[in-house]
């Protein structure tokens, strides 16, 4: 199910990064500590009083071209009013209502979605007079914030919480595979989209309309139900979406939260480039089933070596997904497409895959007496059982004696021995260790 989108919208330098950090707050510790996963995010997930929500800080987007602070300002408003659920208006109570501040307010006014203003830098109670002069925005009460000491955080988060609409479950069956393809602009999504949907044997069906008014393309093949996800987000192209590739970044996310698979499309003309890592780093962080499919490969001079050179490339720049499989193919000539929706459905089966708790205790035994773990300042640790505790990705709880004697390393080989028994090909994995006692 998709997750309400907030973004937070302002000028320059009212504080807009701050104030998405303290909202996504730890969570970002929470992202392994791989290679290869970005640091430079502009799209989080958080939750409050027990309701999840994703946030977007436009302030993370620059606009290429001309260096003009107000068409920037309104190219990200302009995302944050067709993106978002709802928007948080920052201004900067130092400097009081700027005429950029009303050129955006009025932008968001005819929006329609619900806007939230929240002044920031009030950082102490002598302030609070400086915000008296937001209500001019007509917004309605403007919360005072400071991002630098922290207050007000909690009040704007109740706020944001009550205005946040109750979105719909998607309306698609368990056995329904849910596809997204991500990617940036121009590596052939669409043809792609094109390519599958046009493959002989594939019954399209023409449905419409489900949540966030995405337009959905259900199709069966083999007696398999997919769904690709939001086509219509992909076939959208506008001056603001190419401007910029952090905007691709935007319109992938939604697509990656109803998802059940992500093909991560990659130009096979162009190679790899930053921006690939970050939006499959975003698939990878979400605990989605992912597979890379490398696109335009009959436009490659190829020998006999061109195709595992490629692959090599992929695994050196995707250290943090090794788990993936990928898929070379041509969207144009259909060569290779056959393969693409086999490896998809296997995937889809890997991320749901659940397995007996007899049947993985075995499997982490012998591993344990093949390569017991190692001895940390004389204690050992001691795995008395593991059992996996849910599925989508699989995530498998691992009791021991001292859970700070489990290393990163020993961590990582149980996991390999997991995946070498019970395969697991295309899905991240979660592992987490307990105390033993926690299980009374």
């Amino acid at each position: 199910m998709a997750k309400p989108v907030v973004a937070i919208v302002g000028r320059p330098n009212v504080g807009k990064s701050t104030i998405f950090n303290r909202i996504i707050g730890d969570r970002l510790a929470i992202v392994e500590d791989k290679p290869g996963v970005t640091r430079d995010r502009i799209y989080g997930t958080s939750e409050w009083n027990g309701k999840p929500f994703s946030i977007i800080d436009t302030g993370g987007i620059e606009i290429d071209g001309e260096d003009e602070i107000l068409r920037s300002i309104r190219a990200q408003a302009e995302l944050a009013i067709e993106e978002a659920d709802v928007i948080v208006f920052m201004c900067d109570g130092k400097s009081g209502v700027t005429q950029s501040d009303e050129e955006v307010g009025q932008m968001l006014f005819r929006s329609g979605k619900p806007i939230i203003v929240a002044v920031n830098k009030v950082d102490n109670l002598s302030r609070m007079d400086d915000i008296y002069e937001f209500y001019n925005l007509g917004f309605g009460e403007p919360i005072p914030i400071s991002g630098s000491h922290g207050t007000g955080i909690g009040d704007l988060l109740d706020v944001i919480i009550n205005n946040v609409p109750e979105l719909a479950e998607d309306e698609y069956e368990d056995d329904v595979i849910k596809v997204a393809l991500i990617g940036r602009p121009n590596v052939g999504k669409s043809s792609l989209v094109n390519a599958i949907l046009g493959e002989e044997r594939v019954i399209v069906s023409d449905v419409a309309g489900t949540t966030r008014d995405a337009i959905d393309t259900p199709f069966e093949k083999d007696g398999q139900k997919f769904v690709i996800i939001d086509t219509a987000g992909m076939r959208k192209r506008g001056k603001v979406y190419e401007t910029t590739e952090k905007y691709s970044v935007m319109r992938s996310m939604k697509a990656i939260e109803r998802a059940d698979v992500v093909l991560v499309i990659i130009n096979g003309e162009e190679g790899i480039i930053e921006q690939d890592k970050h939006i499959a780093g975003y698939a990878h962080e979400a605990g989605k089933a992912a597979l890379f499919v490398v696109n335009k490969w009959d436009a490659i001079e190829k020998d006999d070596k061109t195709m595992q050179q490629f692959e090599q490339k992929i695994r050196d720049h995707f250290l943090f997904m090794s788990y993936a499989p990928i898929v070379f193919l041509s969207a144009k000539t259909k060569q290779r497409l056959h393969k693409l929706l086999p490896v998809t459905q296997h995937v889809a089966e890997q991320h749901s895959k659940r397995i007996p708790t007899h049947v993985l205790n075995d499997v982490i035994s012998d591993a344990v007496a093949y390569n017991p773990p190692p001895t940390d300042k004389g204690k050992r640790l001691r795995i008395n059982y593991a059992t996996q505790v849910a599925v989508k990705p699989p995530t498998i709880v691992i009791f021991v004696n001292e859970p700070e004697l489990m290393h990163f390393s020993y961590e990582r080989y149980l996991e390999n021995r997991i995946r070498a028994a019970f395969d697991f090909e295309g899905t991240p994995m979660r592992l987490f260790t307990r105390r033993k006692s926690d299980d009374k």
